[in-house]
């Protein structure tokens, strides 16, 4: 897997942040086909937030297929009926505190991305595409999807 997770992440823009920023240390990935890193330490303003400990977790991962599905044979009239799809997967898991005197409860934010087989190579510059727009938005839409995770709405 050629995907490596940055020691430093620059998050997106927040309401009561100021240039958030989360130092990571590698980990173990619960199998071989992906990467984990825990937030060691925050920079910037963000007053309240706490790094990794095992019972309040914050880490990064990134997976991959474990065995990538390649693109079958065509019918009898020239059409690929059945395109396996390879997904591929960036996570972060947080604990948050559900109430005083609670102990952590695991959230989380995932993105999937889904590849039907063939693309990859017969299509690449769109599969791209749908990356970097997916990516554009979770950045640009950062700090109103963490107002509305927060007020419960659109």
């Amino acid at each position: 897997m050629s995907v490596t997770i940055p020691t430093t992440l620059t998050g997106g823009s927040q309401t009561g942040f100021t240039s958030p920023t989360y130092t990571t240390a590698a980990g173990t990935f619960p199998g071989v086909n992906g990467r984990l890193n825990y937030v060691t330490a925050i920079g910037g303003t963000q007053v309240g937030v706490r790094i990794h400990s095992v019972s309040d977790p914050f880490t990064a991962a990134v997976f991959a297929p474990l065995a990538p599905k390649a693109l079958g044979s065509m019918n009898s009239n020239g059409i690929y009926t059945n395109v396996p799809v390879n997904v591929y997967g960036v996570g972060i898991r947080k604990g948050l505190i559900p109430a005083a005197n609670q102990p952590s409860a695991i959230g989380g934010v995932d993105v999937r991305i889904r590849v039907p087989a063939g693309s990859d190579s017969y299509d690449a510059a769109n599969v791209r595409a749908m990356i970097a727009a997916c990516v554009a938005m979770l950045n640009q839409l950062s700090s109103s999807l963490g107002d509305t995770a927060v007020a419960g709405q659109l």
